[in-house]
């Protein structure tokens, strides 16, 4: 079973699903990409290394195995979800702050 996708893909799934639940926009903020673009350039060079040097190691079984130079693509969806998911949550409480 190809746990690792499933769960990456459900990911995004719960981050847009907050982002509408909570009415935060986040993911229509211009910012929201431009500091995603970011983070992608520093997961290439940390994830890049990791994955490229076989420090980590995933289970063929348990993802797609598709990829995005040594990175696999399950890697980028969790950290898409991650980003959304903590400034989703960080604009909701400071606006219930407010």
């Amino acid at each position: 079973m190809k746990e690792y996708s499933l769960l990456a893909a459900g990911s995004i799934f719960i981050a847009l699903f907050l982002d509408y639940k909570l009415k935060t926009g986040v993911l229509r903020m211009p910012r929201f990409y431009i500091f995603l673009l970011v983070i992608l350039f520093f997961k290439f060079l940390v994830n890049g290394y990791l994955t490229g040097k076989e420090i980590v190691l995933y289970n063929r079984d348990a993802f797609f195995g598709f990829r995005i130079g040594s990175i696999p693509l399950e890697d980028f969806f969790f950290g898409f979800s991650m980003v959304a998911m903590t400034i989703i949550f960080w604009e909701y409480f400071k606006r219930r702050q407010e």
